[in-house]
């Protein structure tokens, strides 16, 4: 299926690693001119490198002034942004009973604001032009929240709930905004947490994460790459009717529609 992505402009945050990477890898196999990013510049250009139309731009989306940067920088090489793809780290771990007032701040600062703000850039050309894909990496803890992770719960949710407001403002306009919510994806991410998972119960990792596998109805855990297909699709042309929605990639494992 071609996705009608050749010459489009995709910026993906965080895509130096992880699904952002995935996502970005997805897109420029699309042909989509891919803005890749991460804290690492020479990293981002080394992935850059490899890709059939891509460049490669420092990073941090916790900054204002480098998120600024990052934009002005990826319109000056390849033109209006077409494609936003949101996305970034998440805070620590840690129990909703124990959460202080800076960790509730900390996930504001790490997941609502970067996504407020890179939109804010992006959209009015978006609008302007009659066509714009917004893509958020989200967390199947939005719908069911993930025990430790209450600083993710809470600031995916709340960036959701901004995001599915916007879609109905912009979708008369040609722009749709998505979320794509992972369950157990092998990042180096879902490692950690599943490291963190092994010391709390004290067990080795790999039997750590032999016991998440147990709960998956798909008994594995997926793939970046069929991740990234889902949130390529979902900026495709083929996908214009698609708004609103916040589509789970997890196996099963959330057991709800």
């Amino acid at each position: 299926m071609d996705l009608q992505l050749r010459g489009k402009t995709a910026f993906v945050a965080a895509s130096t690693g992880g699904l952002g990477r995935a996502i970005a890898e997805a897109l420029a196999a699309e042909g989509a001119n891919v803005v890749i990013t991460g804290r690492r510049a020479e990293l981002a250009e080394q992935i850059a490198a490899g890709l059939p139309s891509a460049m490669g731009i420092e990073l941090d989306v916790t900054d204002a002034d480098s998120r600024v940067s990052a934009i002005e920088q990826a319109a000056a090489s390849f033109g209006p942004i077409d494609i936003l793809v949101i996305n970034g780290p998440g805070p620590r771990p840690g129990t909703a009973s124990e959460a202080s007032a800076d960790d509730v701040a900390d996930a504001f600062t790490r997941l609502v604001a970067p996504g407020h703000d890179l939109v804010s850039r992006v959209l009015p050309g978006m609008r302007e032009r009659g066509w714009g894909r917004i893509v958020a990496v989200g967390s199947s803890g939005i719908q069911s929240p993930i025990p430790n992770l209450a600083g993710s719960n809470t600031g995916r949710a709340a960036l959701a709930g901004y995001l599915k407001t916007l879609a109905a403002e912009v979708a008369a306009d040609g722009v749709t905004v998505n979320l794509v919510l992972p369950g157990r994806i092998a990042t180096d991410r879902v490692a950690q947490l599943d490291a963190a998972q092994a010391e709390r119960r004290g067990i080795d990792a790999a039997e750590a994460k032999r016991r998440s596998e147990q709960t998956i109805p798909a008994g594995r855990y997926g793939d970046p790459a069929e991740f990234g297909a889902v949130a390529a699709f979902l900026c495709g042309a083929q996908a214009a009717y698609i708004t609103g929605v916040a589509l789970r990639v997890d196996g099963g494992l959330v057991r709800t529609l």
